[in-house]
């Protein structure tokens, strides 16, 4: 890969027609947008490079339409939230994409202008990277922005594709997204510590492997971590479990040994005979699991162990909760370290950033997701990140383009 990263400060955009790929894919419900967390996060680039007099062109998928129109996956309803959060009319261009780029609406709009376009999964090109539809929607514009970092893992035309055909930059939130990224593995400070958390070590094997030879503290926790426990020959009952992993587990145990990384295991647990919310629940230590029970937390002891080893971070990365988080009482454990990391944060002792869809879920039902240094949105991509893959959507905007 050559080349640095280009930002919207190294290009000049007035009287310039500038793609910017957005994600768009919010939570609908009943014609309007439920969330518009990601609609707020376009809005600083697309504020900026209206202001700055440039033709904006907004592209970004809705759900999964496999190339075909279906009018319930349609961008016009975002239209309103949008305007809401850029505080400025917003004109939507209906498209059909096997048509080619919709050139004559476009000719219409002035500098200062936004317009958002059709769903680009309408076209069956869009997933497949054809380049005849990048260059559908390369003839849009004059420059292309992609300021969609959680869908830059596809290399699809709306974010590949079309970068390969203009002169291409990332947005201010792409910017932030790669920034904060570099903080906590690029060239982070140290001692640099990292909570994975989920369900299953199976789901996870390449981030485990790539972030032993990373970190100096990996503290694991959630369902996987009964695999590990399990690994080391101590009994987990009826807790969700992954034996055929065993192997997976002890390797990653080595190569963490090798790259001196310490791994951190629960030290007790909370464990009951059901899942269900407030079912009867006890604190046991982790080698004393009865056989008809289940681990659904970590223990009082093995939280306060964790504060400690967070005391002696500068940086923490943080993907995954450390228990059933979404039933009472069984997000305590998670809930507590994440408002001391966040604690650490607000003085200014800890760097810390988090991502991954339960992630964001848990720390919001902490009450402290803006508590953090960062908190990313992006699901895939931000996995994929983790497990240290390059991104084509991000690659591509670090070559030269015409």
């Amino acid at each position: 890969m050559s080349g640095a990263l280009r930002v919207l400060d190294d290009v000049e955009v007035a009287g310039k027609r500038v793609i910017v790929r957005a994600d768009l894919n919010v939570p609908m419900r009943n014609g309007e947008v439920a969330d518009d967390m990601r609609v707020r996060h376009a809005a600083a680039t697309l504020s900026e490079l209206a202001n700055r007099n440039a033709i904006v062109i907004v592209l970004s998928h809705f759900e999964r339409p496999r190339g075909k129109v279906v009018p319930d996956y349609s961008l016009a309803p975002l239209r309103p939230a949008l305007e809401k959060s850029l505080k400025r009319s917003v004109r939507f261009v209906e498209t059909d994409w096997r048509n080619g780029a919709p050139r004559a609406e476009v000719a219409k709009a002035i500098p200062g202008d936004i317009l958002l376009m059709e769903n680009t999964r309408f076209h069956p090109g869009e997933e497949e990277n054809d380049p005849e539809f990048s260059r559908t929607l390369a003839d849009l514009g004059d420059i292309f922005v992609n300021d969609a970092f959680s869908v830059s893992h596809r290399a699809h035309a709306s974010t590949e594709g079309v970068a390969r055909l203009l002169p291409s930059f990332a947005g201010r939130g792409m910017e932030a997204e790669l920034t904060a990224l570099d903080r906590a593995l690029g060239k982070p400070m140290r001692s640099v510590g990292a909570v994975v958390g989920g369900a299953k070590v199976s789901t996870k094997i390449t981030v485990l492997e790539n972030l032993v030879t990373r970190v100096d503290e990996l503290i694991i926790g959630g369902g996987m971590a009964n695999t590990f426990l399990y690994a080391k020959g101590i009994n987990v009952g009826r807790s969700l479990c992954e034996p055929d992993f065993k192997e997976t587990v002890e390797r990653i145990l080595q190569r963490a040994a090798d790259h001196h990384c310490n791994i951190v295991l629960p030290r007790d647990v909370v464990i009951a005979k059901e899942f269900a919310p407030n079912a009867p629940h006890e604190v046991v230590d982790v080698h004393a699991v009865p056989a008809d029970s289940m681990i659904l937390d970590v223990g009082p002891e093995s939280v306060a162990d964790i504060m400690e080893q967070f005391g002696d971070l500068k940086t923490l990365l943080w993907n995954g909760p450390v228990g059933a988080f979404e039933t009472e009482p069984f997000g305590r454990g998670t809930f507590a370290l994440a408002r001391c990391a966040a604690r650490l944060t607000k003085a200014g002792k800890l760097v810390t950033v988090a991502g991954g869809g339960d992630t964001v879920a848990a720390l919001s039902a902490a009450g402290i997701q803006d508590d953090f240094s960062y908190v990313s949105t992006a699901g895939g991509a931000f996995l994929e990140w983790l497990e240290g893959r390059g991104l084509p959507g991000v690659d591509v905007l670090k070559i030269s383009h015409a």
